[in-house]
């Protein structure tokens, strides 16, 4: 079954895939939408294997006082670019303003 642009499109939409990733899944698939985003999965998670075993040796290292409660927190990334970026340490604050401001005893009463 032959498929347009409009399906590749669509379907990068669905699954936020590459447009070359969703073009070849479409004509594994004969065009067929569902079969593709399955396809696409499928290699997601043997990529997700893939870069299972890459080191993360890029990061920052911040710290936050809250009244008698301190926190030091590391947080990596696999690239220096992303360890630059001003949205990775605001995030990297606001976990460590987090951690202080409710005090967990461990990381599971963090998550809870």
């Amino acid at each position: 079954m032959a498929f347009t642009a409009k399906d590749v499109k669509e379907l990068r939409e669905m699954t936020g895939c590459g447009m070359m990733d969703c073009k070849k899944a479409l004509t594994e698939a004969d065009g067929d939408k569902e079969k593709a985003v399955e396809l696409l999965r499928e290699k997601g998670l043997a990529t997700a294997a893939k870069k299972s075993g890459r080191i993360a040796s890029e990061g920052v290292v911040l710290d936050y006082v809250d009244g008698n409660v301190g926190v030091i927190i590391e947080v990596n990334a696999e690239t220096d670019f992303v360890a630059k970026n001003e949205q990775f340490t605001d995030f990297v604050k606001a976990v460590a303003k987090t951690v202080a401001v409710k005090n967990p005893a461990d990381v599971e009463a963090l998550k809870a």
